[in-house]
């Protein structure tokens, strides 16, 4: 923990502390926008026996599921090698982190073709199928997101710069990629129990 000792430094952390404030925020909002779609589906397909998914998940998924709670593991062990200052592992479990993020994202779109070659098409006469395409292609989004703020994690390891920015920017890249591995799972298992 670095202690502030001039007003720069105080100014310095006053603004990490904004930053992760933001983070939250958008954290939160982003939870509600899901979590008002799922309502959204509920309530559309308890409307009428017609509605529901009517369909079965692709398996891909179950994969898909495997590898971001694996690559959440390889993030937490990058953040805590970032505290120690081990910056070689850091850099290590990083790219191994964005190696799987990748890996989902081309498991998603093996899912997404399974789902299309189905017969389960984002524009149809069932809304509960597309909520499928919605919940799976704003996650993917949001993975995407994550992947370039994991690079922008890896490419600015410098151990000659102050050790601060380096943790903190792990901190918040950390606290996004767990997040989105929780979204993930809500996601699966809201839809498991929908289908």
């Amino acid at each position: 923990m670095v202690h502030p000792n001039s007003e720069s430094d105080k100014e310095y952390m006053s603004r990490l502390k904004a930053k992760k404030f933001s983070m939250y925020v958008f954290l939160v909002v982003t939870f509600m926008i899901f979590a008002a779609w799922s309502s959204g589906f509920i309530v559309y397909s308890a409307g009428s026996p017609d509605r529901g998914l009517k369909t079965l998940l692709p398996t891909t998924f179950i994969y898909s599921t495997l590898v971001i709670v694996i690559s959440s593991l390889f993030m937490h062990l990058a953040y805590k090698a970032s505290l120690a200052a081990n910056f070689m592992k850091q850099r290590l479990y990083l790219i191994v982190t964005i190696a799987l993020g990748c890996a989902f994202l081309v498991l998603q779109y093996l899912a997404w073709m399974h789902l299309a070659t189905s017969g389960v098409v984002f524009i149809n006469n069932n809304a509960s199928q597309s909520f499928i395409y919605v919940f799976v292609w704003a996650h993917q989004l949001h993975i995407l997101a994550a992947v370039i703020v994991l690079l922008n994690a890896l490419f600015k390891i410098d151990p000659k710069k102050a050790l601060i920015k380096n943790t903190f920017r792990m901190e918040l890249a950390s606290i996004f990629w767990h997040f989105l591995d929780i979204l993930w799972i809500y996601i699966y298992v809201f839809l498991l129990l929908n289908q």
